[in-house]
């Protein structure tokens, strides 16, 4: 910024000084308004930016959520698969064996004569 008493050193007269005196007024208005708008833009990109850090925490909450649920799901599951190692069902891993040989089979068949 510059100063006002800069512009009168004692090389020009008394007009010219308020003259410049005037216009130094007007280029500091000019920034001020430069400045002001500069401003509201800024808090109106803070006050963005904090609602999408309110709309994604409650995202993150969401899915925090459905984790635990899905982790105790699967821990249900493997529970149930323990069991059934344990109690030694050989029948029931017979049928899944032979499940899934009648799936790759007949995606073999599908693939082999399309």
């Amino acid at each position: 910024m510059r100063r006002s008493y800069m512009a009168n050193n004692g090389n020009y007269p008394q007009p010219q000084y308020q003259d410049t005196s005037r216009m130094l007024e007007e280029e500091n208005e000019q920034m001020e308004s430069e400045l002001s708008g500069k401003v509201k833009a800024l808090k109106s990109l803070s006050i963005d930016i904090g609602v999408e850090v309110k709309e994604q925490h409650m995202l993150l909450s969401q899915m925090d959520e459905d984790f635990e649920s899905s982790g105790g799901l699967l821990g249900k599951t493997m529970g149930r698969l323990r069991g059934i190692t344990k109690a030694g069902h050989w029948k029931l891993w017979l049928y899944i064996a032979l499940f899934a040989f009648f799936v790759f089979f007949m995606c073999w068949v599908i693939v082999r004569f399309r």
